[in-house]
């Protein structure tokens, strides 16, 4: 076979165009042809060589041990000591990280939970006392505090919506009280949803992971490839989802996405509490929409006209596509602000308009107090006015002042939940503390007046005391 050489091909490529038409016209596509196949030769010869299997696992080795080194000192260990009834506490330990440099720590609700003292652990293995800024029962997010001498490392938060089936996982925690343990594993799934409200409503979006975690793990992050908190490791189940025991479990694991973790954790550090909207249903998923299960009696859905059997397809005008997101729209809208409410009934559609009222306390996972004055005398739960509301409440504003009613323990009571409470006789209020000092000292009344502010604007109303 004839070898052609560079010098060859390129004086052919000199010749004229004229002369190259008039010896042989089909000559230019097979020297183009060829000039090609050479210009590739010649550019594969000058690749740089191809890795080996060995060097592209050390590549991604390398890649794990990066985010394990630049992680870890924003990683802490909590130690909290739970209230038991008896001569001592009981100790309990789970994981968190920093999320701003001035010392504010992500961690789970539950680790912290019914805690007297909480004592954060950093990676240097100095210990602080923690303040606890706010907790959320509805997603296991809470919030706590350190005051450290300078500013402390940070984790960034990911963008959960972006998160891929597939793609790698890291986390790291204290399971078993073996600190700042790394394992590797991928996203197995999104939007996870698997906790039955059972009293309390749950709000869940769960990134699933085959990451092992486990006791201790609780509050920690779950990574991804740049260091980035695609989640808080929140839970695991085990694979027939029996309780949890203090045995070495295996299954799935779960952790709350970092989208939710953030929206939460700004809140709680701004306000020190989350307020939500609530319909008062009891609901399931169907193939319409969702279908209304229960009605709770003087709850807003069953003062806005809803009924049992009710299929809700429309929520202020946007498509029902599934529960989850059904109760983040109730939870995230205005209380005293009306809602449209597009329902099937009887094969017909039907628009209410329903006044969101707050969560109660025992949905939000909060105690009630029943012992108070205000309890026993007007049959209200009270709680200050606190910095966040006038966000929340659609008739408050910045310059109120006053207590708002949480829970009324009559049926029809004069006093409806979200009540914004200002005067007693004349006499401002701006406590529950103020306002069981004037219940105490005036034993003598039968009935009081109070001066209120709710979505039906400002009133006097005169209330018989339970005496």
């Amino acid at each position: 076979m004839e070898t052609w050489k560079m010098a060859d091909i390129q004086k052919g490529l000199s010749i004229r165009k004229g002369d190259l038409m008039k010896k042989n016209i089909f000559v230019c596509p097979s020297l183009l042809l060829l000039v090609v196949s050479v210009s590739i030769v010649m550019s594969c010869g000058g690749t740089t060589q191809q890795p080996t299997d060995v060097e592209l696992l050390g590549s991604i080795e390398n890649a794990f041990v990066n985010v394990a080194q630049r992680s870890t000192p924003a990683i802490v260990g909590i130690i909290s000591h739970r209230l038991t009834g008896e001569p001592q506490s009981r100790r309990q330990e789970g994981s968190g990280f920093i999320f701003r440099e001035d010392g504010y720590i992500l961690t789970n609700e539950h680790v912290i939970r019914d805690s007297a003292e909480i004592s954060v652990r950093l990676i240097d293995d100095s210990v602080f006392e923690a303040k606890l800024v706010g907790t959320d029962p509805n997603t296991d997010v809470a919030v706590l505090k350190i005051d450290a001498p300078e500013e402390l490392p940070v984790l960034p938060l990911a963008n959960s919506e972006t998160v891929q089936v597939g793609q790698f996982a890291i986390a790291i925690g204290n399971p078993f009280q073996l600190n700042h343990t790394v394992t590797i594993g991928t996203v197995s799934g999104k939007g996870r949803s698997l906790l039955p409200d059972r009293g309390i409503v749950r709000y869940q979006d769960f990134i699933q992971t085959d990451a092992w975690i486990n006791v201790g793990n609780s509050g920690g992050p779950l990574l991804n490839i740049h260091g980035e908190v695609i989640g808080i490791n929140s839970l695991i189940r085990r694979p027939d989802n029996t309780p949890a025991t203090h045995a070495v479990r295996a299954g799935a694991g779960f952790a709350i996405s970092s989208n939710l973790v953030k929206k939460i954790g700004t809140q709680l550090i701004a306000n020190g509490r989350i307020i939500r909207g609530f319909l008062g249903i009891s609901m399931r998923e169907v193939s319409e929409g969702i279908r209304v299960r229960s009605v709770v009696k003087d709850m807003p859905a069953h003062l806005g006209g809803l009924q049992h059997g009710d299929v809700i397809v429309a929520y202020n005008g946007q498509k029902i596509r599934d529960m989850n997101e059904f109760k983040m729209w109730i939870a995230d809208s205005q209380v005293g602000g009306k809602s449209k409410i597009k329902v099937l009934r009887d094969g017909h559609e039907r628009i209410f308009n329903v006044t969101i009222a707050e969560m109660p306390a025992l949905q939000a996972g909060r105690p009630v107090e029943t012992d108070s004055v205000a309890w026993h005398e007007l049959g209200i739960r009270v709680r200050k006015l606190e910095k966040g509301d006038a966000e929340r409440y659609t008739y408050l504003t910045e310059n109120d002042q006053g207590v708002i009613v949480l829970e009324a323990v009559q049926v029809n009571s004069l006093i409806p939940r979200g009540t914004l409470i200002t005067a007693i006789n004349g006499q401002r209020i701006t406590s529950p503390r103020e306002l069981e000092a004037f219940l105490q000292k005036k034993q003598e009344l039968n009935e009081i007046i109070l001066d209120i502010k709710s979505s039906h604007g400002t009133e006097k109303i005169t209330v018989p005391l339970k005496r």
